[in-house]
C-alpha cells in the first residue's frame, strides 16, 4: 500500500476587509474568516481610513494596521482566538487617542485666522 505525503501549507491571507461590525480576511487558498468586530477593539474603535490601511505581515500569516497598532494572525483567527489585550492597555490606548485629537482640534482652532 502507498500513501502519499502531502505537506500542510500554513493558511495565508490576501484580502482584508473591515466593515462596520466584521472583520473579513480572505484566504490564498479560497476560504474566507469572518469574525465580530468586537472581538478587536482597537479596530472596533478605529476610523474607517485606520481601517483600511492595513499591510500583510509575514508573507500573509498575519494583518498589521499601523494607525491601530493592531496585529491579527491568520492561526488565531482560525482557531477563534479574539484580541488578548487586556482592558487596562485598552483604556490606556483609548485616553492617549482621545488626548491627541484634542491636541490636533487645539491646533487647528488656533490656526484660524492667522497668515
Amino acid at each position: 500500500m502507498s500513501s502519499s505525503v502531502h505537506e500542510v501549507q500554513p493558511a495565508m491571507a490576501r484580502k482584508v476587509t473591515v466593515s462596520r461590525d466584521s472583520l473579513i480576511v480572505d484566504l490564498r487558498d479560497g476560504r474566507t474568516i469572518v469574525v465580530p468586530l468586537s472581538w478587536y477593539p482597537r479596530l472596533l474603535h478605529g476610523t474607517q481610513p485606520e481601517r483600511k490601511r492595513w499591510r500583510l505581515i509575514g508573507r500573509g500569516a498575519g494583518v498589521h494596521w499601523p494607525d491601530l497598532d493592531e496585529d491579527v494572525s491568520v492561526q488565531g483567527l482560525l482557531a477563534g482566538h479574539a484580541s488578548s489585550e487586556s482592558l487596562s492597555s485598552l483604556r490606556k490606548w483609548l485616553k492617549s487617542r482621545a488626548v491627541l485629537k484634542k491636541g490636533s482640534r487645539r491646533t487647528r482652532s488656533s490656526s484660524k485666522g492667522r497668515v
